[in-house]
């Protein structure tokens, strides 16, 4: 079964909620999603920051219907809570991978919005 990186339904159930200020909060994840990729790229030896950066990016995701990504970050939440048990840097490269996938695919649906 193929992994499934964003799910289309979230997106227009919040097209449906946000109606005009849908391409902001397109615009909002994309940026906010970088600056906490940034982040956890910088916090890569601080398993507490990591943690505290996974849940906030895992809610987002979530939200934006990113379901690997939430998940992903869930792990890596997880996982600082018992550093010792899980490669923190793997999951962090992980993430920033998934991003990079799923960035593009958000692009493209804040394009259909463009005046």
């Amino acid at each position: 079964m193929a992994e499934v990186h964003l799910d289309p339904q979230v997106l227009s159930g919040l097209q449906e909620v946000m109606e005009s200020e849908y391409p902001k909060l397109l615009d909002t994840f994309l940026d906010d999603s970088q600056k906490r990729v940034e982040a956890l790229r910088k916090a890569r030896d601080d398993a507490k920051a990591l943690g505290r950066i996974a849940h906030s990016f895992k809610g987002s995701s979530s939200n934006l219907g990113a379901v690997r990504l939430a998940d992903l970050c869930r792990r890596l939440e997880d996982g600082s809570a018992e550093p010792a048990h899980i490669d923190l840097g793997k999951l962090v490269n992980e993430i920033d991978l998934e991003f990079a996938l799923v960035r593009p695919l958000y692009e493209r649906e804040r394009q259909r919005f463009q005046l």
